[in-house]
């Protein structure tokens, strides 16, 4: 086919248009991509007035529970609880237990493999329910928060937006919300409680366990004691 003068122009011209399109987008995402780094870092230090899940459950439920306290006031009982229920090696890890991956696909998926870093992006950034996206965003955000975030302030991001039950979220609403007191008066069997509860809130109670989540409990308080003892717990103690 043998183009005609005006098509061939046209098509000259198409070629500019389509590159400064190209720029313009690449360039856009480069901001967006600076922005967003910016934002983590400035959460190292500064506590988020909202999340988007917490969000989407205040408007869903017209009303939550969620009061922010420092790692330090948060007893050091939930602390390795939390460790032990959810990610044992977190202070040896860079945001990816490959060992506990290798676990949950061995184990067919009846086992999450996610960190404790892993959650907090989802639960700062993201959304919930599984998709490919969703996971996708989580494996390249995580690298980030790890370098930017020092491991105790991963922690006390998480059991400060993590829910325990309905509408309830971080360790000082849950304390008080089940045990009727402060997160950092728990005891290891309060803590060990809540950490049972973790990954499904809405599934299970705290002061309600059945026979499965008793005995899931006292595997936790157990493990919460191992970490204090071998010192895995070290990076999140002090």
């Amino acid at each position: 086919m043998i183009l005609q003068p005006d098509e061939n122009k046209k098509r000259e011209g198409l070629a500019p248009l389509f590159l400064r399109y190209a720029r313009l987008l690449l360039r856009g995402f480069g901001w967006f991509v600076v922005g967003f780094v910016v934002l983590i870092l400035l959460l190292r230090w500064i506590n988020p007035p909202f999340t988007p899940y917490v969000s989407s459950e205040n408007r869903r439920l017209g009303q939550m529970r969620q009061d922010w306290v420092a790692l330090q006031d948060i007893n050091p009982h939930l602390r390795r609880a939390v460790l032990a229920a959810e990610d044992a090696n977190f202070c040896e890890h860079w945001g990816f237990d490959l060992t506990a991956l290798r676990a949950a696909f061995e184990g067919g998926g009846a086992r999450g493999g996610s960190t404790i870093t892993q959650q907090t992006v989802k639960n700062m950034f993201l959304w919930h329910g599984r998709s490919y996206l969703r996971k996708g965003l989580e494996a390249a955000i995580t690298p980030a928060v790890e370098i930017l975030w020092p491991k105790h302030r991963i922690l006390e991001l998480y059991l400060n937006i993590a829910e325990f039950d309905e509408g309830v979220f971080g360790t000082q609403a849950a304390a008080s919300w089940y045990f009727g007191t402060d997160a950092a008066n728990l005891t290891l069997a309060q803590s060990s409680a809540l950490a049972a509860v973790l990954p499904n809130p809405k599934d299970r109670s705290a002061i309600r366990p059945g026979p499965r989540l008793q005995a899931r409990g006292r595997s936790i308080a157990g493990g919460a004691q191992t970490l204090a003892a071998d010192g895995r717990a070290a990076c999140v103690d002090g």
